[in-house]
């Protein structure tokens, strides 16, 4: 079976298991795709001085990403060209006026330029001179941002940065249009988590509306118990009740909530939660945002049934509460996920801390909701590795969904389109397109 070919393992219903399990499948995924395509590094306002870094990876690439003196966001290799020492050892930081090795102390521009090599001489009618290339940072081969959200790809050609984003730029869009300033900064504090699976799971149960009532019942129906008692006793529940009581609406509401399926691979979760209660905080929100932008476009804004986008392969989006999830996946069954929290420039304290309740309930160390998900693709991951059957069933809904223009819509929300997207878009990447 190590035999088959990509396009042999996707099926237009389903998967053979090996694309998940496959060491080799893995090593041109990272080929392929993540040190093809646009990936996303992080967002300006978390190098906001010169000097200031943040490290990543691009497949397997070790980057950095660092505002330079020209107050130029860059994205270069985090490799010493001398003998390939990392140059930053943190996950973030301040480097001063520039890079040194901390193996032989060659410096490096913030540009990743050559600034001196020590005991020069010693390289004298050798092909390391200060004007070869060779001898600086490289450069990732492209680098763009938009609305403040920084991406590179490690490839000269391709499409450009909104050309691959397409109508999932829409999650950069709902997030920063929520902001009075139409602008967001990062929370610094970020939630990483190892999930020992492969990185499709955590991406196909994301727009996945069939999973919820059911992997997350207990933390859910627990909520709701509570929320019916306050309100039996005359108190209106917090908002961050409902954050959780939702996950366990019934299977006919989930069928009700549409998912929209791009090209690429980029999906939409419509909204199905209630994030506009209309307490004193919510309306003095809405003040700012109707002085800042008109009452139309405010109502715009603020009522875009949205609830999940995905920029497929790796970035989960919840624009409504301020949230990111970007993965990295490190082997065919181990992925990191960073998650990262935003503020909207502009927006009341009570604002922040409304959506920062759902960052914390639900993805962090002490999670209620993650938890479950985790397991569920750990032991998915664990069947996937046994040769009980072959293949991964994506049948749901099969040859019911609307396909307008190359975008599917469901007609049910518990459709598998999602999954059927995203092998289309895998299956075209692994083929070599772009």
């Amino acid at each position: 079976m190590q035999s088959l070919s990509p396009s042999q393992m996707v099926e237009p219903d389903r998967v053979h298991r090996l694309a998940y399990t496959s060491q080799e499948i893995f090593d041109r995924e990272v080929e392929n795709i993540f040190e093809k395509i646009w990936v996303y590094c992080g967002h300006e306002s978390q190098v906001k001085k010169p000097g200031d870094y943040h490290t990543l990876q691009i497949g397997r690439q070790p980057m950095v990403m660092v505002r330079g003196k020209d107050i130029k966001v860059r994205v270069l290799y985090n490799r010493c060209p001398h003998r390939g020492v990392e140059l930053c050892g943190n996950t973030h930081g301040n480097t001063g006026s520039n890079f040194v090795c901390s193996y032989h102390a060659w410096s490096f521009h913030l540009d990743g330029k050559i600034e001196s090599i020590p005991l020069m001489k010693g390289y004298d009618g050798t092909r390391m001179t200060r004007d070869n290339p060779d001898c600086s940072m490289k450069a990732a081969a492209r680098v763009d941002s938009y609305r403040g959200f920084v991406f590179a790809s490690l490839s000269p050609t391709g499409p450009s940065l909104l050309d691959f984003l397409g109508e999932a730029k829409i999650a950069f869009d709902d997030m920063c249009d929520r902001s009075p300033e139409g602008e967001v900064e990062v929370v610094p504090t970020c939630h990483r988590v190892m999930q020992h699976s492969n990185w499709k799971f955590f991406m196909e149960n994301q727009l996945d509306s069939l999973h919820p009532s059911v992997t997350h019942q207990s933390t859910g129906v627990a909520a709701g118990r509570i929320e019916k008692q306050m309100q039996a006793g005359g108190t209106t529940p917090p908002l961050y009740y409902h954050y959780l009581s939702t996950f366990a609406s019934s299977f006919e509401q989930w069928d009700s909530v549409q998912t929209i399926n791009f090209p690429r691979g980029h999906g939409v979760l419509k909204a199905y939660m209630g994030l506009r209660p209309q307490d004193p905080d919510t309306k003095a929100y809405e003040k700012l945002m109707e002085k800042a932008y008109g009452k139309e476009k405010m109502e715009e804004y603020l009522s875009r049934s949205i609830h999940h986008v995905l920029v497929y392969p790796y970035l989960s989006v919840q624009s409504p509460l301020q949230q990111l999830r970007c993965l990295r996946p490190l082997g065919p069954n181990k992925t990191l996920s960073e998650i990262w929290h935003f503020r909207l420039k502009g927006a009341p304290e009570a604002i922040y801390r409304r959506s920062l309740w759902y960052y914390n309930l639900v993805n962090s160390p002490a999670t209620m909701i993650n938890a479950d998900d985790l397991e569920n693709w750990t032991k998915g991951q664990w069947g996937l590795e046994s040769t009980g059957s072959d293949w991964v069933s994506f049948h749901r809904d099969f040859g019911r969904d609307t396909i307008e223009n190359g975008v599917t819509y469901s007609n049910k929300g518990t459709s598998e389109a999602v999954m059927r997207s995203q092998f289309k878009a895998w299956s075209e990447y692994m083929g070599g397109a772009k």
